[in-house]
């Protein structure tokens, strides 16, 4: 009688730790980070866009924007995965962390593969140099007439799709892990610039406060395929996260309707008023107008 008894007190047990584990398996991820308060975020370790500070807190223009919609989506903790920016998509795809928050172009290309947020910034290219600029590079084109100079790019980054594109060769392209690795190695000689968004090397060049090199203050964006290259950025989430982004969206557009996303983003020096997105666009239209530039660079 005694065995019964514990038989069906262990086949209950059994039946309700199954119906939890359904029940789990069903929870979508905007329901999961609501339920713990947290979302894990991936970043790339980049100032200004999403990095970890002096006291090992993850901040960033990208991180702090997300902080302000999360918590108007009852979210109120943040936990950083820092990786090699050409590794953020295929970490999330891979289940490391719930979005990334690393002022990631929104392209095509990577939206086959995530699902991206209303923008949140807008931006150009910038370019890095040898103090002097000996070779009187000032954009892409310059470097593509010159087959000796040799042009850093971060891995990952879309840069070198615009280089190729008005005809850079590959072997004139050094790819780098990271652009404080391309700093280290214009200083080095290694490289003859390094290319990458225009915050980012004004930021790198001024943290390596090197006598050596020197950011191209007239450097000038390619247009390419009839359209001027600017690129527009956001968080990502996984593409099976509707709910999340929806709700996201939601929030974010009050945000910006209020003016609170472009003091967010003019609280990091090296942006500007230039740089806010003032206006709702969302990313079908972004893509829409880079539609020609992305058939051009191919």
């Amino acid at each position: 009688m005694k065995n019964k008894f514990f038989v069906s007190i262990v086949s209950v047990l059994i039946v309700g730790l199954l119906f939890v584990s359904l029940a789990a398996s069903a929870e979508t991820l905007f329901e999961k980070v609501k339920r713990k308060g947290i979302v894990v975020v991936g970043i790339a370790n980049e100032k200004p866009f999403g990095y970890i500070d002096e006291s090992g807190n993850v901040t960033g223009e990208s991180p702090e924007m997300a902080r302000a919609v999360l918590k108007e989506l009852g979210i109120e903790k943040m936990k950083p995965v820092v990786t090699k920016f050409g590794s953020l998509i295929p970490g999330m795809k891979a289940g490391r962390f719930d979005m990334i928050t690393a002022g990631a172009y929104i392209t095509s290309d990577r939206e086959k593969e995530v699902d991206f947020a209303h923008p949140q910034y807008k931006i150009g290219s910038g370019m890095a140099v040898k103090a002097g600029n000996p070779y009187d590079l000032h954009s892409y084109e310059d470097v593509a007439a010159n087959p000796e100079v040799k042009i850093g790019i971060m891995a990952g980054a879309y840069e070198k799709k615009y280089a190729k594109a008005v005809g850079v060769k590959e072997k004139q392209i050094v790819s780098l892990p990271t652009n404080v690795a391309g700093i280290a190695a214009l200083v080095a000689g290694r490289i003859d610039c390094l290319v990458a968004t225009s915050i980012s090397i004004r930021d790198k060049v001024e943290m390596a406060a090197s006598p050596e090199i020197e950011v191209v203050e007239d450097f000038t964006d390619p247009v390419i395929g009839g359209t001027k290259v600017a690129g527009y950025a956001s968080v990502a989430f996984p593409s099976d996260a509707d709910d999340f982004r929806e709700a996201y969206n939601e929030k974010l557009e009050e945000l910006r309707a209020s003016g609170k996303l472009c003091e967010i983003l003019t609280s990091f020096e090296l942006f500007s008023e230039a740089n806010c997105v003032k206006d709702k666009l969302t990313v079908p239209e972004v893509l829409e107008a880079r539609r020609a530039l992305e058939e051009a660079i191919g």
